[in-house]
Order: structure tokens, then C-alpha cells, then sequence
């Protein structure tokens, strides 16, 4: 699974999203497009945000899917920062959004981030011990072929 959503114990409201940007999602115009759309809707919504992207800006999103979503809710995009080209950003979607963002780079270990719940409380997601978990109950031969 890319997308992880949460959900309120009374009435099954959706209350935030954890997604990982796949290639596909960056593929094409109508792809990124499409990702894009689905971000605002659910940021526009109320719904708290929660992306990881590890894959390398491209010529359709040179800032990152941050920089494209930020744009489309903002009107403005950030300053790219090219030693740490990829993004863990986690938006808290309130009357006004927030972007809590992570620059990060090949090689970085995977910093915890925070998951909104509603507009004063989060939880840290722990990102790399759960992907350590993850890769340590993988088969030792695809271990050795991701390392």
C-alpha cells in the first residue's frame, strides 16, 4: 500500500492521510495533475496530510510535489533546496494550512513526522523504524539486491 488513512472512531470521517509519492505519480502532466487534485481536495477538506516523497524533482515538479502543491494552495512555490532534493512534508490542514517540511537526501535516515489529527494535536509517524522494520522481514535475497 502507498496510502494509509485515519479515521474518526465516531461517524468513519476522515480525518488524515499518510501517502508515498510513486513514480507514477510523477510520470506525466496528467499524473502529477491528478496527484495534485487529489492533495488540495483532501487538504481543502480538512483532512491532514502526510507525504513522502522520495523520488527526485523532474522537469514537471523542479521543487518537488511540495513545491506544485504548495503552489496550487498558495500561489507560491518554496525555494527548491538542491543538496536535499527529496521531501517529507506533512501538512496540517486547518482554516489556514501549514506545511511542516523535511528536506532530505539519498542516504538520509528517514526523520519521524508529524500526523495530524486535528487542528492541536499530532502523533510522530516513525518513519525509518518502520521501514528498518519493513526491510528486516524481507527475504535475505531482496535484501541484498535493495542494498
Amino acid at each position: 500500500q502507498k496510502v494509509v488513512a485515519v479515521r474518526h472512531t465516531s461517524g468513519d470521517d476522515l480525518v488524515a492521510v499518510i501517502e508515498v509519492v510513486s513514480p507514477g505519480n510523477k510520470s506525466s502532466e496528467t499524473s502529477l495533475n491528478d496527484f495534485v487534485k487529489k492533495a488540495v481536495n483532501l487538504i481543502l477538506r480538512g483532512v491532514h496530510l502526510t507525504i513522502l516523497d522520495l523520488h527526485a524533482p523532474g522537469k514537471r515538479d523542479p521543487g518537488g510535489i511540495h513545491g506544485v502543491l504548495w503552489e496550487a494552495i498558495e500561489g507560491t512555490e518554496p525555494t527548491p533546496n538542491p543538496p536535499k532534493p527529496l521531501t517529507l512534508v506533512s501538512y496540517q490542514s486547518t482554516s489556514e494550512v501549514e506545511a511542516f517540511v523535511e528536506p532530505i537526501a539519498v542516504g538520509d535516515s528517514l526523520t519521524d513526522m508529524p500526523l495530524f489529527l486535528n487542528g492541536d494535536g499530532y502523533v510522530l509517524v516513525p518513519l525509518e523504524a518502520t521501514y528498518l522494520q519493513a526491510f528486516d522481514a524481507l527475504p535475505r535475497r531482496w535484501q541484498r539486491e535493495l542494498e
